[in-house]
């Protein structure tokens, strides 16, 4: 079983994902309690100060966890933060790419707008809702291409016409180059490795909470308290675990902005 068998789960609701993630921790910290913890209290039940050196050995832990969680939950934002820098370059350059083809002499200059507004709009309807299932969409490929095809076909007559055409080029290879980055963000997330090892760091953290001597209620509500804010940093980073999916993802508006204003030339 890996990761991506749990992506279901971006079809929840954000509050309903964020509820369901507390209700598991704090569920098995409780479970636990009541189950594993009579056979764990054996091990520290007969040792001096044994809250206290519990209590020492999970501040040591707790550094060491707290240290990879924040660090794993900034690696998370930081890969949506640059699939979101993508996909502005992405628009940027097919803004001006729409420019230049704005240039170019008749039926060309209509033609490359009228396709670049296509994909455009297929980027907005279509793209972005599979990139939202995390799908990497394929058709776009056509799309790009015909554009391609296009300026290959132009044949410049006047130095004018040269250095325009040169420049349309240029924008369309950087275009080309945005968008790679930006299908390539559509699936990418955290490793396996890392999710195994904040998995099994919260076990531990929850373990190690099971060997104090307290009373059963306390201990149920300082654990618990404990448990739902891992269930919380958990859901928070699984959030971002893929740019385009979840509360905490990208939306299409840098083409839509660009899509309105072509629809006004």
């Amino acid at each position: 079983m890996s990761i991506d068998d749990f992506f279901w789960l971006y079809d929840l609701p954000t509050h309903q994902l964020a509820l369901l993630f507390v209700a598991v921790f704090v569920g098995f910290y409780w479970i636990g309690s009541i189950l594993l913890r009579p056979l764990l209290r054996p091990v520290v039940k007969y040792t001096a100060g044994a809250n206290d050196i519990v209590g020492y050995v999970l501040s040591c832990f707790c550094v060491f966890y707290g240290l990879l969680l924040g660090l794993i939950a900034v690696t998370a934002y930081q890969n949506v933060a640059d699939a979101g820098a993508n996909v502005t370059r992405e628009a940027a350059a097919l803004s001006a790419l729409y420019e230049d083809a704005s240039r170019y002499p008749e039926p060309y200059g209509q033609n490359l707008r009228w396709l670049l507004r296509d994909y455009t709009r297929y980027v907005i309807k279509y793209a972005w809702p599979l990139q939202q299932k995390g799908v990497m969409p394929e058709e776009g490929t056509i799309r790009a291409a015909a554009v391609h095809d296009q300026l290959l076909e132009f044949q410049p007559h006047t130095p004018a016409e040269q250095i325009l055409h040169a420049e349309a080029l240029r924008q369309f290879n950087h275009f080309l180059e945005c968008r790679r980055m930006r299908l390539y963000s559509v699936t990418s997330s955290l490793p396996a490795s890392m999710w195994f090892v904040m998995i099994l760091g919260a076990v531990l953290n929850i373990a190690i909470c099971w060997l104090f001597d307290m009373r059963f209620i306390t201990q149920l509500v300082l654990g618990g308290i404990l448990a739902a804010y891992l269930g919380t940093m958990m859901f928070l980073i699984f959030d971002m675990n893929q740019p385009f999916r979840g509360d905490v993802s990208i939306k299409p508006e840098a083409f839509e902005a660009l899509y309105e204003r072509m629809n006004e030339g």
